[in-house]
């Protein structure tokens, strides 16, 4: 087992940036494909970016150039810049230890999520 928890959303103004943190614990150790999501009131859950256990990245093309996704041992990260209006959202992080990862794998294919923490970009 996995448990995942999320900090760091928060209101801010368009144009501010926010970190968010999705600390994991338990089996830790295996090789799991790690990603963001959001889910905006009344629309579907949307992939923001993934990152495998090999490192390599993928983002959505509404949040290229403005969001890094890391992975620091225990920890998983996205850092958003430039946040818009449309980045307000429940944001959720996920990790699976099997097959491919985001876009390839869908958001309902993941095993393990976080509790989700709330990031709304107003004026």
């Amino acid at each position: 087992q996995l448990h995942l928890v999320e900090s760091g959303g928060g209101s801010v103004q368009p144009g501010g940036s926010l970190r968010l943190s999705c600390t994991a614990s338990g089996y830790t150790d295996w090789r799991y494909c790690w990603g963001w999501f959001r889910q905006a009131p009344g629309k579907e859950h949307e992939g923001v970016a993934s990152i495998d256990s090999d490192g390599r990245i993928t983002y959505a093309d509404s949040v290229k150039g403005r969001f890094t996704i890391s992975n620091n041992k225990n920890t998983l990260s996205l850092q958003m810049n430039s946040l818009k209006l449309e980045d307000t959202a429940m944001y959720y992080c996920a990790a699976d230890p099997l097959g491919a990862c985001w876009p390839q794998k869908h958001w309902y294919a993941y095993n393990y999520w976080g509790q989700g923490t709330q990031v709304t970009v107003s004026s």
